[in-house]
């Protein structure tokens, strides 16, 4: 288990903290925080996870997207304290021993990003999605991806990227 504590700021002393232990990617951290700590936050500059990125910073986006006990969360709209006892996974716990995750590697093979910021939002939506069952269809996965935006236009690798991944089981 992890320990750390957070910068304290001279005008953030009347800022209550908590002491939270979250279960990120399978290990636990304690980390004590400004009680305002969102998830996102906490991931990227607690525990230096920063895959999930920082984008719109008001949930429009799905760049920071993650699952909470395997469901999607755009982690820059949930206070870190809210996870306490809940299992977080972030894009990088799905490859396993320098293997990609599936659908990673079809992300890979399908070009599915460009810029690559959103693409960790992109795969863990994706991952998601595939795990409720809901990639039955183009107009399927256009709905349930909607949360997550590509400013380079490249949802038609991406849906073909899922499809790949749902055809294969």
């Amino acid at each position: 288990m992890t320990t750390t504590d957070s910068a304290a700021h001279p005008y953030d002393e009347a800022v209550p903290h908590v002491e939270v232990t979250l279960h990120v990617n399978g290990a636990p951290h304690r980390l004590r925080l400004d009680a305002r700590v969102t998830l996102l936050d906490a991931l990227r500059d607690h525990l230096a996870l920063t895959g999930a990125k920082k984008g719109c910073d008001q949930g429009a986006c799905g760049a920071c997207t993650v699952l909470v006990d395997g469901k999607r969360v755009v982690s820059c709209l949930v206070l870190a304290a809210q996870c306490e006892g809940r299992e977080v996974t972030t894009v990088e716990s799905l490859s396993e021993g320098g293997t990609p995750h599936p659908v990673q590697a079809a992300f890979a093979r399908h070009d599915a990003f460009q810029c690559g910021y959103c693409t960790p939002g992109q795969i863990m939506s994706a991952v998601a999605l595939l795990a409720e069952g809901r990639a039955g269809s183009d107009e399927d996965i256009c709905e349930f991806m909607s949360g997550n935006i590509c400013r380079c236009g490249a949802y038609p690798n991406i849906r073909k990227a899922i499809r790949e991944v749902a055809a294969e089981g």
